[in-house]
């Protein structure tokens, strides 16, 4: 599997990558449960794998995503595979919001004790729109100046930003050098809200990682089995846009999750795509959907239809859980 460069770093990532926030069991997000077992099996087939890419966070289950592939790297030796890319997040105090210079350093031990590692090779600062103030993160000696300090000492090879309101994120992305930059559901068969966004960071040489091209599960698993969108009960109106791109697919032969995937790998400013699964089959399913063949009629179509520039995740009542 191809791969790219993380900025300056010498870090590579494929193609595709898994996200393991459902490892952590977060029904509250997903509309499901993942049992240990069935979590500890998925992390193994990701290590076991063509993609060299696992993302996680401190705050996915609260905790219980670390602490699984922490558990899994633990049965392996103590060590991830040879090349591979472990991305976490550092996050906010979930009680009180609070994100300054303290709580990075508390939450990157908390998240190098659940995996058992003394290094990352990517780190990021992840949701800082929901932390209690903004200038925590951005002042001199705040979260940011600490995240920095982080990739100095060894701790991260490289930092990133992943976060979601692009009215946010774009300006706090510009104003630091970061390497990486992890964007979820907005830019998808049906969302293209982080293309401007995803334009300066490729101009600037910032790898980005787009993240849930399945609008949250729903073009993988289809608007029948799954009716949600971006993580939210949907109504029909809401499901009308999936449906459209299930009725192209449909007439071609073409599994949606395969079109959908592809869309956003066959983006050149695209460095990696991050996709969330929770059994061990979503891991082989994925590297088949990644080079499935596509027609080029169908991609007419898929282009075609409308698609949103409003930010999908306006409504969402955040749930960590």
């Amino acid at each position: 599997m191809k791969k790219k460069p993380i900025g300056q770093t010498g870090l590579e990532v494929t193609a595709i990558g898994f996200g393991a926030s459902g490892l952590g069991n977060m029904p509250d997000t997903y509309g499901y449960e993942v049992g240990e077992e069935r979590a500890r099996e998925t992390i193994h087939a990701i290590f076991d794998g063509e993609a060299n890419l696992l993302d996680t966070a401190r705050a996915y289950g609260f905790g219980r995503s670390e602490e699984r592939i922490g558990a899994v790297i633990r049965e392996r030796g103590g060590k991830i595979p040879e090349g591979f890319v472990l991305s976490t997040k550092l996050d906010r105090d979930m009680e009180t919001g609070r994100f300054d210079a303290a709580r990075v350093r508390q939450s990157i031990e908390e998240s190098m004790t659940a995996l058992g590692l003394d290094k990352v090779q990517l780190l990021h600062l992840h949701d800082p729109e929901y932390a209690r103030d903004l200038t925590e993160i951005t002042k001199e000696g705040g979260a940011f100046d600490e995240l920095f300090k982080l990739k100095e000492e060894g701790i991260a090879d490289a930092v990133g930003l992943a976060m979601g309101r692009i009215d946010l994120m774009f300006p706090l992305l510009k104003e630091r050098p970061f390497d990486a930059l992890i964007s979820h559901n907005r830019f998808t068969l049906l969302n293209r809200s982080a293309s401007q966004m995803f334009d300066y960071a490729y101009e600037n040489g910032i790898a980005i990682l787009n993240a849930a091209p399945y609008a949250g599960g729903v073009l993988a698993k289809g608007s029948a089995e799954m009716p949600r969108v971006t993580y939210q009960e949907a109504s029909d109106e809401a499901l009308e846009p999936v449906r459209r791109v299930e009725t192209t697919c449909a007439r071609h032969g073409v599994a949606p999750g395969a079109a959908a995937l592809q869309f956003s790998m066959d983006d050149p400013r695209i460095a990696s795509t991050i996709i969330g699964v929770s059994k061990a089959e979503r891991v082989r399913q994925t590297v088949d959907w990644a080079s499935a063949s596509i027609p080029s009629d169908v991609w007419s179509e898929l282009k075609d239809l409308p698609f949103s520039n409003e930010d999908p995740e306006a409504d969402r009542e955040y749930r960590p859980g």
